[in-house]
């Protein structure tokens, strides 16, 4: 029997067309579950689209502000570079990251000292009313800062709680005649002292949480061994908390960069010069006339 050739070239293409449709079926059928596909575009797209109207778009327009002299209310003018370069000259900008390196050591190292050793203390003995303790000691956190900074403020005022205590205890000559924010060179430490007093709850609640989490026959394992509280600290307590340490760490480094309301609050009635830090110096920067604007200085007679 005779069959002709276009027969022949429909019955293969039929079935070159079959073993196609049957390999991507099959490919289909072999994909695992998490394996990647397009269609994970359209699910994160949402999530994208609102990280770049608040995150990414605003970055691009700081970067476009830099370029500028601006005051954020009239027309601004063409600047440049120079703006950079006088974020490493102007003195003020210096002065406040000065300032900033100080009260890390209030903000991010004494309030992490502190909660190694406490949570380290607590680790090895059991108190009762743990949970009444860990609520007093988050509630700096709260607070808005503001309210806590006017509380504080009325603390280190010169006839204060504090300054009418040392005076009852025959230390009088340390209160400055200003008061404790008014003098410049006990400003800064009185905030940072508040800065303390707001971190410190924090550290230690999450140090507390990570010293539940290490098992218990790991401090068994070290008293067997002979170890004291000191070597468990270093051999036990420590390794267990590296991760809630890193998030302490950098969460009190950002917290300390963004430190503006505290000083502001506290340093701002009556006080003819106030510690700065990077927000309240570039604040002042951006307040001060440029150099181009200022008026000419008139001649002495």
């Amino acid at each position: 029997m005779d069959i002709s050739p276009e027969v022949v070239s429909g019955a293969v293409a039929s079935v070159s067309k079959r073993r196609r449709r049957s390999g991507r079926e099959e490919r289909k059928a072999e994909r695992l579950p998490g394996e990647a596909r397009r269609i994970a575009y359209l699910y994160i797209a949402p999530a994208f689209i609102l990280y770049a109207a608040f995150n990414l778009w605003p970055l691009v327009q700081g970067a476009n502000i830099s370029l500028f002299h601006w005051d954020g209310i009239s027309e601004g003018t063409w600047a440049g570079l120079s703006n950079y370069s006088d974020f490493f000259t102007d003195p003020l900008i210096r002065e406040g990251y000065v300032h900033v390196l100080q009260l890390m050591l209030f903000y991010a190292l004494f309030p992490i000292v502190l909660g190694l050793f406490l949570a380290a203390l607590l680790s090895r003995i059991r108190i009762r009313g743990l949970t009444t303790f860990r609520l007093l000691l988050f509630l700096p956190l709260v607070i808005t800062d503001v309210a806590t900074a006017v509380a504080w403020t009325w603390v280190y005022d010169v006839d204060g709680p504090l300054s009418t205590f040392l005076r009852a205890v025959g230390l009088g000559r340390l209160v400055p005649a200003q008061g404790w924010l008014g003098d410049f060179n006990t400003a800064l430490p009185a905030v940072g002292v508040f800065g303390l007093w707001g971190a410190f709850g924090f550290c230690l609640i999450l140090f507390l949480a990570g010293v539940m989490k290490i098992p218990a026959s790991l401090y068994e394992a070290a008293r067997v061994d002979g170890a004291n509280a000191v070597h468990e600290f270093f051999a036990v307590t420590l390794p267990g908390l590296r991760y809630e340490l890193q998030v302490v760490v950098v969460l009190s480094v950002i917290d300390t960069l963004g430190t503006f309301d505290e000083i502001y609050v506290m340093t701002a009635a009556g006080r003819a010069r106030r510690p700065r830090c990077p927000p309240t110096s570039c604040g002042a920067g951006c307040s001060r006339p440029r150099r181009s604007d200022r008026p000419p200085r008139s001649a002495s007679p």
